[in-house]
């Protein structure tokens, strides 16, 4: 059995259907260390994080948490292609 590793990236799109729909991604911000310190949401698709599952969850729970329009957008975890 092989073990596949699976590529993440977090997707936002705006709730609200008659709104410009563009879809942003999320690019982690990282220390020197390489320890986790929140999310900024870009338009470009082909320079946004690509993260683990467990990494994804946690920007997801972080954007919630941090971000105080995050209530309007539909935050999603979506395979790399």
């Amino acid at each position: 059995m092989t073990e596949t590793n699976q590529a993440y990236i977090v997707q936002q799109r705006k709730m609200n259907p008659g709104e410009k729909d563009l879809p942003v991604y999320a690019k982690a911000m990282r220390s020197k260390e390489g320890v986790f310190e929140g999310v900024s949401f870009i338009r470009n698709r082909e320079k946004a994080s690509v993260m683990t599952l467990a990494e994804a969850q946690e920007a997801v729970a972080w954007a919630k948490k941090k971000k105080p329009l995050a209530g309007l957008y539909e935050t999603s975890i979506i395979p790399a292609e």
